[in-house]
């Protein structure tokens, strides 16, 4: 596996690997990888010749008080995990390789409309943060195909939407949340829990397939479904952000009529903000 840390590298071996006809395929991550980050690269490697992985703690999505500077930083070892899943590049560049040397000064990307509710709500500027680093990756490795997680589910909906309308041209997959026996959905702030945390946050995706089986069975009052999760992860001691019912196309607030849903909870445990959502069908 090579590992490059300079564009300019990385631009010259990804002309060349173009120039042999071959697809690139893109895996943008923030390291300390875990075995969802490397079904991404699973994924990545059915669909594409060429698989870049990105290693980046991307400073422009961490909002005041966050936890950037104590994001797990385990760059020797997802080397390692890389290599063995057969990813074929490695790119870990600098913050200042990547941004230049005032980063405040940044351009900007913005996505209107799905950046201000849910996690953008909470979070103000993140998905700024999310849509300029992955342009900037886009625009650097070309790639032809790029992978994310279904896990970040409204991340998902804001890439694709910069994708289309910028034109960057790029095939954007997501891919299923990979989970915990328990059913809590794999995630680098897991680390951060205690055993009695994690096992009590299992509770979120517990509470999502409880309202998911409900609508199932034709409940259409979804504001009531919404509380009733809410106070089910608050009485077990979950600091909910959101529980949320909404169309899966755009995440605004389904209705009767809604046919394709997705449900979203946010909720804080210990530390450690954690987020997961489930999708359904109702034409199914």
């Amino acid at each position: 596996m090579l590992t490059i840390t300079k564009k300019a590298a990385l631009r010259k071996r990804l002309k060349a690997i173009s120039a042999t006809g071959q697809t690139i395929g893109l895996v943008p991550t923030m390291g300390n990888l875990h075995a969802g980050h490397l079904k991404l690269i699973d994924s990545a490697k059915r669909n594409s010749d060429f698989v870049v992985c990105t290693v980046f703690i991307n400073p422009l999505q961490f909002g005041p008080g966050e936890d950037l500077s104590v994001y797990p930083r385990t760059l020797d070892e997802d080397a390692r995990k890389l290599a063995a899943a057969r990813c074929d590049c490695l790119f870990a560049p600098s913050v200042k390789e990547l941004y230049g040397s005032n980063i405040q000064h940044q351009t900007t990307v913005h996505v209107p409309e799905l950046t201000g509710m849910l996690c953008g709500k909470s979070r103000p500027g993140h998905f700024d943060g999310v849509a300029t680093v992955v342009n900037k990756l886009f625009n650097l490795v070309r790639p032809d195909t790029a992978f994310f997680g279904l896990k970040d589910y409204q991340q998902l909906l804001v890439i694709r939407k910069m994708n289309v309308d910028l034109g960057l041209g790029v095939e954007v997959f997501g891919i299923e949340t990979q989970r915990e026996s328990s059913g809590l959905a794999l995630s680098s702030r897991n680390n951060a829990l205690s055993a009695e945390q994690r096992e009590r946050a299992s509770l979120i995706y517990q509470c999502l397939v409880d309202t998911a089986d409900q609508i199932k069975l034709g409940k259409k009052n979804f504001t009531d479904l919404e509380q009733s999760a809410t106070l089910c992860l608050q009485e077990a001691g979950i600091e909910t952000d959101y529980f949320s019912v909404c169309e899966a196309g755009n995440l605004q607030a389904a209705t009767e009529r809604s046919t394709e849903l997705v449900i979203l909870a946010a909720a804080q445990v210990g530390s450690s903000r954690l987020i997961d959502n489930i999708r359904l069908d109702l034409d199914d």
